[in-house]
């Protein structure tokens, strides 16, 4: 049985990427949710007037790569004490959030989160633990372009890995 998760951390170009290579994770796509305009664009959104983040939807195989697994590379690949930003990206629209698809995903993401303050981030973690609403793909050309053009890993080489 496939399973969806949702999460924004930065410009979702380098984070789709990131995600394809992961066993176990079956099709990713990139857009727009957490926000309150029907059908953002991207223009829109950059305009910071949406509340809307770029993100990465997730479809993946319980079976072959967990939700607590997909949990700790979100973290890996990103700062999650920055407000409204992510290495040179700097906005709303790249805010670090989980986008929680049942009570057991907004579960185990807030044990990880709780772990990884005491453990790592020392209770600075700013990861926002929303539960998961309309989605928008992003337009085409954002779909797998750092795959694409080589270009766009962004904010992956910044983080605290």
């Amino acid at each position: 049985m496939k399973k969806t998760a949702v999460f924004a951390a930065g410009c979702f170009w380098g984070v789709q990427y990131y995600f394809d290579q992961i066993p176990g994770v079956l099709k990713t796509e990139a857009g727009y949710t957490g926000g309150h305009t029907e059908n953002p664009s991207y223009e829109q959104v950059c305009s910071h007037s949406t509340g809307h983040a770029e993100a990465i939807k997730i479809v993946f195989d319980p079976v072959e790569v967990s939700y607590e697994t997909l949990l700790k590379q979100f973290f890996r690949i990103h700062d999650p004490t920055q407000i409204n930003r992510q290495g040179p990206d700097v906005g709303d629209q790249y805010r670090s959030a989980i986008f929680y698809t049942s009570a057991e995903q907004k579960k185990a993401a807030q044990k990880i989160i709780d772990e990884l303050n005491k453990e790592k981030f020392d209770g600075k973690i700013v990861t926002a633990l929303e539960p998961a609403g309309k989605w928008w793909p992003a337009e085409a050309y954002h779909q797998r372009y750092t795959a694409r053009t080589g270009l766009g890993i962004c904010h992956v080489a910044y983080a605290p890995i």
